[in-house]
């Protein structure tokens, strides 16, 4: 039964994880212009959709308390970003172009859904795999 839902999880994760990816990706180019900084904000969006894809593969391959918390917090980060971004003119922070953008369309709205189901899959596997690392016997060195 755990492994069925260690598994479960897992495909919830990396399904909001490539639907994250996928928003990002495909928003990218318009986002290109916005270079208020020395990194335009296009280009983070390709590397949020790039740590998206690597994550999804990472949890695809082994779900364990690293690849969980990696979800966690791409996932988590990823919507915390959008929803402060969407509230709060944060204005330029260093390289980081100012990233207000006041409205909520389609896209947006379905990358934050996604992110969400990533995260709450992610805290899942997390803490399976905490229960499971407590339950298995240590190994005594020798």
């Amino acid at each position: 039964m755990n492994a069925f839902m260690r598994w479960g999880f897992a495909v919830v994760a990396v399904v909001g994880l490539a639907i994250d990816a996928y928003t990002h990706f495909h928003l990218a180019h318009e986002f290109d212009f916005n270079t208020t900084g020395s990194v335009n904000e296009g280009v983070l969006f390709r590397i949020e959709g790039a740590a998206a894809v690597v994550v999804a593969v990472l949890v695809l391959v082994r779900q364990n308390v690293l690849t969980a918390a990696l979800t966690v917090l791409l996932a988590g980060g990823g919507a915390a970003l959008l929803v402060l971004y969407r509230y709060v003119d944060v204005g330029k922070i260093g390289p980081i172009p100012n990233m207000y953008e006041p409205i909520w369309f389609q896209e947006k709205v379905v990358s934050l859904i996604g992110e969400l189901v990533a995260v709450v899959a992610g805290l899942a596997l997390l803490a399976i795999s905490l229960s499971a690392r407590r339950r298995s016997p240590q190994a005594v060195p020798v």
